[in-house]
């Protein structure tokens, strides 16, 4: 790609834009399920919320029981996750080419996710990622998470990049709003875990990929 360069930083959401976590999270959903003595569900059923947090997934993958019975559940539903972490799934097509086309090109590449920052490593460990991810910041890591800009802007000043030099990828629209309002290039991916007739074409990234291969294409990462 003669004439371009890779931006000197790329941060990724981690849940449905690195990982596909659906399946871990519908295996612990369907163990708090047995405990109330209820049928399991599909990854299908879950797969919507997952985006938007731990109350949110018990929300969609446990609606028969209260708000209150779930909220009660919560900590151990994350703790059963936390132990199925790996599991049932792991990096969606082309993400690992992304991440060694990044590294080779001597740039580098971090996360910043809502997930709990402890869950969030757990993930990169089991994954094998711990060591090569040079920033991660998780929605417990600063006062505020997305989509406010603070965790992007942070991760970028921990690295020493201006936000401007780096771009932000990721599968719902609270990523674009961080990414742009921390001045950083947003990419907005279609395979994620946005609710069905949300459209990443509409929440206002500088652009909008199909795959993790469409990543490597002129004008994606490239300044």
């Amino acid at each position: 790609m003669s004439g371009l360069s890779l931006r000197p930083l790329a941060l990724f959401d981690l849940d449905g834009t690195l990982v596909d976590s659906a399946g871990d999270l519908t295996a612990a959903v369907n163990e708090v399920r047995a405990q109330l003595t209820l049928s399991p569900v599909s990854v299908a059923q879950v797969r919507g919320a997952i985006s938007s947090g731990g109350r949110a997934i018990l929300a969609s993958g446990i609606p028969e029981v209260a708000e209150a019975e779930r909220e009660s559940r919560l900590d151990a539903f994350l703790a059963i996750y936390r132990d199925k972490i790996g599991y049932h799934g792991g990096l969606f097509t082309g993400i690992a080419e992304v991440l060694s086309h990044i590294e080779a090109a001597g740039s580098r590449w971090g996360v910043v996710t809502n997930k709990r920052e402890d869950l969030a490593r757990v993930v990169l460990e089991r994954l094998g990622l711990a060591g090569r991810c040079s920033v991660l910041i998780g929605g417990d890591t600063l006062p505020r998470c997305k989509p406010d800009p603070l965790p992007v802007v942070t991760a970028c000043e921990w690295l020493e990049v201006l936000p401007s030099r780096a771009v932000f990828i990721g599968d719902d629209a609270r990523d674009v709003a961080a990414g742009s309002g921390a001045g950083a290039r947003t990419i907005a991916v279609r395979w994620g875990f946005h609710p069905a007739g949300d459209d990443p074409g509409a929440w206002g990234a500088d652009a909008v990929v199909d795959s993790a291969s469409d990543l490597l294409a002129p004008g994606a990462l490239y300044e």
